[in-house]
C-alpha cells in the first residue's frame, strides 16, 4: 500500500519553476539582443536572486530541500547504481543534476555581471574591474551557456527517460510536492518555517538589489576626464 507524502516544499517548487522561466526567458533575449539586451541583464540578477535564495534554502528548507539530504556522495551514488539506494527526494544521479545546474548557472551570472558586448551593455558591476578582465568574463559568459545548454539537454533526457523507461513522472511531483511511496518507507517532513523563508527571501532580495542597483551608491561615480588644453 502506498501513501502520499510532501517532498518538496512551496518555496522550492516556486523556485525550480521561476528559474525555469527566468533561464528561458534569458536565453531568448541574450539571442535576440538588440532592444532585448537590457532585459537580459535583469533577468540574469533575478536569476543572481533565485540562485541566492537556492543556496540559503538549502541550509534552512524543509528536509529534501536541503544539500545535506540529498549531497551526491561516493556511497551514495555507488548504492543507487546497485539499486539499493532508497530515498523520496534527489537521487544520487539527480542530485550530481542540480548541483551542476546551479554551479554553471552561478557561473554564467556572476561572469555577466562584470561582462560588456563592445556595443551598448554593460553588466552592473563592470565598472568594477578593467577592461580586459570584463572581456574574459564575456567570453566565460559565452562558453558558459554552451555548457548550460549541454546539461538542459541531459535534465529533460532524463526526466523523458524516467517518464517513459521507470515509469516514474519526475515533473508531477515538482507541481504538486508530493510523492506516492510505500507506507512503510514514509517519513514526516519538517515545517518550512515561517521566519527562514522570509529571511532566505530578505537575503536574496538585497544581494539582487545590491548588484543592479545598490552598487552605484558604495562605488564613488567616475571622474570625467579632463579636456585637453590646446595652446
Amino acid at each position: 500500500m502506498s501513501i502520499a507524502i510532501q517532498v518538496w516544499d512551496l518555496p522550492l517548487r516556486l523556485f525550480h519553476w521561476l528559474l525555469a522561466l527566468a533561464v528561458l526567458s534569458a536565453v531568448i533575449t541574450g539571442e535576440i539582443g538588440g532592444a532585448l539586451i537590457d532585459w537580459h541583464g535583469r533577468i540574469g540578477v533575478l536569476i543572481l536572486g533565485l540562485l541566492v535564495f537556492r543556496l540559503i534554502w538549502g541550509f534552512v528548507g524543509s528536509a529534501h530541500a536541503r544539500f545535506t539530504n540529498f549531497f551526491p556522495t561516493p556511497a551514495k551514488i555507488n548504492a543507487y547504481l546497485k539499486g539499493q539506494w532508497k530515498g523520496h527526494g534527489h537521487n544520487p544521479l539527480g542530485a550530481l543534476s542540480v548541483i551542476a545546474l546551479l554551479g554553471v548557472l552561478a557561473t554564467l551570472v556572476g561572469a555577466g555581471l562584470f561582462a560588456n558586448d563592445d556595443i551598448a551593455f554593460q553588466g552592473p558591476l563592470f565598472s568594477l574591474v578593467s577592461k580586459s578582465v570584463s572581456d574574459k568574463l564575456s567570453s566565460l559568459h559565452a562558453f558558459g551557456f554552451n555548457v548550460l545548454a549541454a546539461l538542459l539537454v541531459l535534465h529533460i533526457a532524463a526526466i523523458v527517460f524516467y517518464a517513459r523507461v521507470k515509469k516514474h513522472n519526475l515533473v508531477r511531483p515538482m507541481l504538486t510536492g508530493k510523492k506516492h511511496v510505500p507506507k512503510d518507507q514514509a517519513i514526516e517532513v519538517s515545517n518550512i518555517g515561517v521566519h527562514r523563508l522570509v529571511l532566505a527571501l530578505a537575503i536574496a532580495g538585497v544581494v539582487a538589489w545590491g548588484v543592479s542597483s545598490g552598487v552605484q551608491y558604495l562605488t564613488p561615480a567616475k571622474a570625467a576626464p579632463s579636456a585637453v588644453q590646446s595652446w
